[in-house]
């Protein structure tokens, strides 16, 4: 038998979403039990629109970008025309779990290593919660999206029409945080999430044998040489006040079984972090420069693919503060960082805020188990899934009012469960 969820939050929309929280954490179980890869969000998809139709939902829009998903709820009133989106992410990732308990991944090789499970559940709480009340003037936008795990899928439901068809004024995500206490909420006005791009490095010599070095031109010194070289980047060509991360994390030369055999090509992989345009054209240039220069110094080749697949995520200011006042609301100021130091990942969220108004918030939701994200062991913490709904909720209560709202009146709270 599920418990009641071991978390305090005032507001009506907490206490009301607190009564279904057996329902919410089944539901996230059921999706944990059945992570799917981005654009193969099949069971998913398919469990969101049934949950949606239970909920009462005007309108369900499948297929979008795929297999995302959109369910439509219009207020009491539409008078204001106003519209606001709400956007989780479904997909899992291509790790195997290694935790035990009932929920565990029943399909080998995938699991819910990063909480999309939980933010699918919090949304579908929201959804409950604003059509059985339905206590704002305008229309939510609930986005359920696929393949934000390196596939884009914002780009994808986006480039599928997403805003044409739901003309949103402003969106708002959240992603938990196994960094910070269940209860806590962080935020501030600019960049969450850096820019992820991907780079590339072919260098090209000339094979031979490893006795006879000197008649080769040995790609593998060459790419040690460049290795070393594209650190001096950041140190010495990205302001100190600026930030940015270079780092190659794969190399491919040679054979392992071939000790004597100098390979003609070999091939560097890494990432690149930013989060200004800028600094991110300065660091694209600068390895271009670096890498060529570097291996005609050794008489080899060097050419590079930099290839940029998330931008940075970048809160618009006035609604990263309006989202920081509808989680003040819920868990008071203290628990609120309004001023949250950005992360060197990356989020698709951000092709969204490239088009719309919007924030990206983080929940905390404690390290279970000292499990951080994308660990075999992570778990979502169900104990926040009426907070993160009615978080949910607040952003559509707060942002599109009724005329008469008394909701910022009411307070009621929700006491610890007892063990």
């Amino acid at each position: 038998m599920i418990a009641a969820p071991r978390l305090q939050a005032s507001g009506r929309a907490f206490a009301h979403i607190a009564a279904f929280y057996p329902e919410l954490t089944a539901f996230r179980r059921d999706l944990h039990v059945h992570p799917e890869l981005g654009f193969e969000e099949v069971y998913t998809a398919g469990r969101v629109q049934e949950a949606l139709r239970a909920c009462g939902v005007d309108e369900i829009h499948a297929g979008i970008g795929k297999t995302g998903v959109v369910g439509v709820i219009r207020g009491r009133s539409t008078t204001s025309g106003r519209m606001i989106g709400l956007r989780a992410d479904m997909d899992a990732l291509p790790m195997r779990e290694d935790n035990d308990f009932a929920w565990r991944s029943a399909n080998d090789g995938l699991m819910h290593g990063c909480g999309h499970d939980g933010h699918t559940a919090m949304l579908v709480g929201a959804a409950r919660y604003l059509a059985e009340t339905r206590n704002f003037d305008g229309t939510a936008v609930l986005i359920f999206q696929p393949g934000e795990e390196g596939f884009a899928g914002a780009r994808v439901m986006i480039e599928d029409g997403l805003f044409d068809r739901f003309p949103v004024q402003s969106v708002y995500a959240m992603h938990n945080w196994p960094g910070m206490p269940a209860g806590t909420v962080g935020i501030n006005r600019g960049a969450m999430m850096a820019a992820a791009d991907r780079i590339t490095i072919e260098i090209t010599g000339k094979g031979g044998h490893g006795a006879h070095a000197y008649l080769t031109v040995d790609p593998v010194v060459a790419s040690a040489h460049i290795i070393t070289a594209v650190q001096s980047i950041v140190s010495r060509n990205v302001r100190p006040i600026d930030a940015a991360v270079v780092s190659i994390c794969a190399m491919q030369a040679g054979d392992l079984g071939a000790m004597s055999v100098v390979p003609g090509s070999a091939t560097l992989v890494g990432t690149v972090r930013t989060f200004s345009a800028r600094v991110q054209a300065l660091v694209e240039q600068r390895l271009g420069e670096l890498c060529s220069s570097v291996a005609a110094g050794f008489g080899a080749t060097a050419t590079i693919r930099y290839e940029r697949i998330y931008p940075a995520t970048i809160n618009t200011a006035p609604e990263a503060m309006f989202a920081a006042d509808v989680a003040e609301s819920l868990v008071g100021a203290p628990n609120v960082d309004r001023n949250m130091e950005p992360s060197m990942g990356a989020e698709d969220f951000s092709f969204m805020l490239q088009k719309k108004a919007g924030a990206y918030l983080r929940i905390g939701q404690d390290a279970r188990g000292g499990a951080f994200l994308h660990n075999s062991r992570y778990d979502f913490n169900d104990d926040i899934l009426p907070l993160g709904a009615a978080l949910h909720a607040g952003l559509i209560e707060q942002g599109m009012p009724l005329a008469t709202d008394t909701s910022a009146a009411f307070s009621a709270t929700v006491a610890p469960a007892t063990a």
